[in-house]
């Protein structure tokens, strides 16, 4: 037996930018455990592998894993899924529900892509000195004045400008030593008149950078919000690939809108474990 797979680019338009992530859509019979679905993302060896499974009772199941673990939410892998289901799995309805980890989550069609409801961030001054030690150790700064925020799993910290987000070397064998999931560093402003310009990093999770982060943009749009007293608001993540996101805020949820285009269709030959 085979299983559909694709590779779709997300939160872009165009081909080989943005965010790429494998979407592997299950039959409904099927039952593959959790190491075949982690060795196949591990194959995959992109930021994210998306698993759809519809259950008897007609829900789209969704589950993520990196090429080393399985993660609570991911934005871009979502839009991904969104996309192959209209495109090529021949979905009709406007909008999709997906339970998952972090609850429901929705996916609607827009005039202009695709609308992702997501649950809000809330970000909390993080305030463990070891560790703040060794996170400006991290980022090859010698100061403790950059403000540094407990963001959900992850760490944020707010540069001076958005240059200096951008040109970011990051320690990465420091990073894996702090008790988190990722670092997300940021700015205000940026190119093309964006309202904040970030990146992600993740070796823990096995992605050493994250190219555009959906579940990242959850809890900067909840600090940016507060900051530029704004509920629509516009980012561009400055990694290689690069990818811009438009953000509200409303009813405590997070819409994260973008594009996708698919890349690759193909099978999985491989039998479920």
């Amino acid at each position: 037996m085979t299983t559909p797979i694709a590779i779709i680019d997300a939160f872009t338009a165009t081909p080989f930018s943005g965010n790429p992530a494998a979407v592997c859509l299950l039959p409904v019979s099927a039952n593959p455990c959790d190491g075949w679905m982690q060795s196949v993302a591990a194959e995959m060896n992109l930021s994210e592998t998306a698993f759809l499974h519809k259950n008897k009772e007609g829900e789209w199941q969704l589950r993520w894993f990196t090429p080393t673990t399985e993660v609570d939410l991911c934005g871009h892998a979502t839009l991904a899924a969104a996309h192959a289901l209209w495109n090529i799995h021949h979905e009709t309805l406007p909008t999709l529900s997906f339970s998952t980890r972090s609850g429901l989550l929705t996916a609607t069609k827009t005039t202009t892509g695709i609308s992702l409801s997501f649950p809000v961030t809330t970000v909390t001054k993080y305030t463990n000195p070891i560790f703040i030690n060794d996170l400006t150790k991290t980022l090859g700064i010698t100061t403790t004045a950059l403000p540094i925020w407990q963001a959900g799993d992850d760490l944020l910290v707010e540069f001076d400008h958005f240059s200096a987000v951008e040109s970011l070397h990051l320690q990465q064998a420091l990073l894996i030593t702090i008790p988190c999931r990722g670092l997300i560093v940021t700015a205000a402003g940026g190119r093309n008149e964006v309202d904040f310009t970030s990146r992600f990093f993740a070796p823990n999770a096995g992605i050493p950078e994250d190219p555009v982060t959906g579940s990242a943009h959850c809890a900067l749009a909840h600090y940016w919000s507060t900051r530029l007293n704004k509920t629509a608001m516009r980012a561009y993540q400055a990694s290689a690939r690069g990818g811009y996101i438009n953000i509200e805020l409303k009813n405590n949820r997070v819409f994260l809108q973008g594009q996708a285009t698919t890349v690759l269709k193909g099978a999985l030959c491989a039998d479920y474990e």
